[in-house]
């Protein structure tokens, strides 16, 4: 593909005086648009060394209202933060949220160059990162978000030629005196072969490449303003042509259609341990929970444990016993409730991207990701396309999880509607639960079908073999206690 790219286009002085003052009234025109429209963009300059990244996205970005975008310089090593969690957690941190607009000096590509090149990863990862990155551009699209990525291409003479320059220059210099770029420019012909698989695996008609031809600035600025004045452009239509639909649009009400199967259904509440067997089992089962937090710090092996469940059904008290003896430095539990203003000005995966633990660390979220598809789908809260597709992007960033090395466990602790208005009486009529009890609660409990019938189809479309629910049986709160101990051990002691 690079090698047919014709790289002698130019534009002349006069041409270019004639033409960029109006794409950049266009560009700041634009940037206000999409600010007022809540339209994300990311913006990603990858390319040779030597091919102007730099320059180009100064150019571009002098047009913008500053305050409304972030340029990140992110080919540099990764920290230790970053280093223990998976690749694309310090991309995530990055998006934008609705209306801004993030500039990538390098990005999440290097994963598919610097580290493929350098074998510092194996074959097979690279394979699994081409996945995991069109996963993540999709997803940020189907939310809203303008993906625009450029390739900056020179030929290998011309790299050369212009790393000598920056050698001469004294302003320049600083820039190639490590000898990485010199290093780089030795390899041109490993690299050429690696930007070639990239394009190829990551040219989708969602986040298309553009490749610039960078001999000449000046063709490069402009081909570059045209780009994303034709992008932004587009986008801007479709959301204002949405904006007009939704206007027109009567509010339907959500209608949940059931899978015709239950496996709630089939969930065998009688369960119970006695005061004195609980007490027994729990004792040694927390032993055993904080010898292995002590050994998956060791081999830094990471684990997420999700709790889902009914309200009511003890997840509060389930944490309680499950962190009772563990280090406290090594755990954090993340309560989930409704999104504030910054989180809901960015993807919904967004916040719990955030809070992946790093390896060797615990992540216990009290409600989580899943609110997508269960409260946001029954409450109306999201659209019936969103909701839909989230299936999807859920079992997608829980395998980026697993791929990564991470442990995930999964919980629906279920009770039935009996047991869940004997709780809600009691924290009614005991003053130290009362603060348990909320008008929500009681507002969710007179759509329990409406919930079963989302909470069925969560269980079937996201129980995968790497990273599967366990439904567990809550109407005993011993019996609850004792089998998210145990299925931790064992998911715990198959990884080490």
């Amino acid at each position: 593909m690079l090698e047919k790219v014709d790289l002698s286009k130019e534009t002349s002085k006069e041409d270019y005086k004639k033409i960029i003052t109006e794409l950049e009234l266009r560009v700041g025109a634009l940037q206000r648009d999409a600010k007022e429209l809540k339209i994300p963009t990311l913006i990603v300059f990858e390319g040779w060394d030597g091919a102007g990244k730099g320059t180009l996205i100064n150019r571009l970005i002098l047009p913008l209202d500053p305050r409304g975008f972030k340029v990140y310089l992110t080919h540099t090593a990764q920290s230790e933060e970053e280093i223990m969690r998976p690749f694309l957690w310090r991309y995530w941190n990055k998006t934008p949220e609705r209306g801004k607009i993030s500039v990538f000096d390098r990005s999440w590509y290097r994963r598919v160059l610097e580290d493929k090149v350098n074998k510092s990863i194996p074959q097979q990862q690279i394979a699994q990162a081409y996945n995991e990155i069109n996963h993540f551009e999709r997803q940020l699209t189907d939310d809203g978000n303008v993906i625009i990525k450029f390739f900056l291409h020179i030929s290998e003479k011309k790299q050369g030629k212009r790393l000598k320059d920056m050698k001469k220059d004294s302003a320049m210099s600083w820039r190639v005196i490590s000898g990485k770029e010199w290093k780089h420019h030795k390899e041109y012909g490993k690299y050429l072969d690696a930007y070639e698989k990239m394009l190829e695996n990551t040219d989708t008609d969602y986040a298309p490449w553009t490749i610039v031809e960078a001999h000449d600035r000046r063709f490069a600025e402009i081909k570059i303003f045209e780009t994303v004045i034709e992008a932004l452009e587009k986008k801007i239509t479709e959301a204002k042509l949405a904006q007009k639909n939704k206007s027109d649009k009567k509010s339907v009400p959500v209608k949940l259609v059931s899978l015709g199967t239950s496996a709630l259904d089939k969930v065998d509440l009688k369960k119970n341990f006695s005061r004195d067997e609980y007490h027994k089992k729990v004792v040694e089962l927390q032993e055993k929970m904080r010898q292995l937090e002590f050994k998956m710090y060791k081999k830094r092996v990471p684990l997420v444990v999700m709790y889902e469940g009914w309200d009511g059904a003890g997840k509060g008290g389930n944490i309680k016993r499950l962190v009772q003896l563990m280090d406290p430095r090594g755990y954090e539990v993340n309560p989930v409730a409704a999104p504030n203003d910054i989180e809901r000005a960015h993807h919904y995966l967004w916040r719990f991207w955030r809070d992946i633990p790093k390896a060797g660390h615990v992540a216990i979220f009290d409600r989580s990701w899943y609110g997508r598809v269960l409260v946001e789908r029954v409450e109306g809260f999201c659209k019936e396309n969103e909701w839909k597709r989230a299936y999807k992007e859920i079992n997608e960033f829980e395998e980026q999880l697993v791929n990564f090395g991470v442990v995930v466990v999964k919980f629906w602790m279920h009770i039935n509607k009996e047991e869940q208005m004997r709780r809600f009486k009691e924290r009614q009529e005991i003053s130290y639960k009362q603060w348990k009890i909320t008008d929500d609660d009681w507002r969710n409990r007179e759509k329990w079908d409406a919930y079963k019938v989302a909470v069925d189809e969560m269980l079937f479309r996201t129980s995968t073999t790497y990273a599967p629910w366990t439904i567990v049986e809550a109407n005993s709160k011993y019996y609850a206690r004792i089998k998210v101990l145990k299925t931790i051990i064992k998911a715990l002691e198959e990884k080490l």
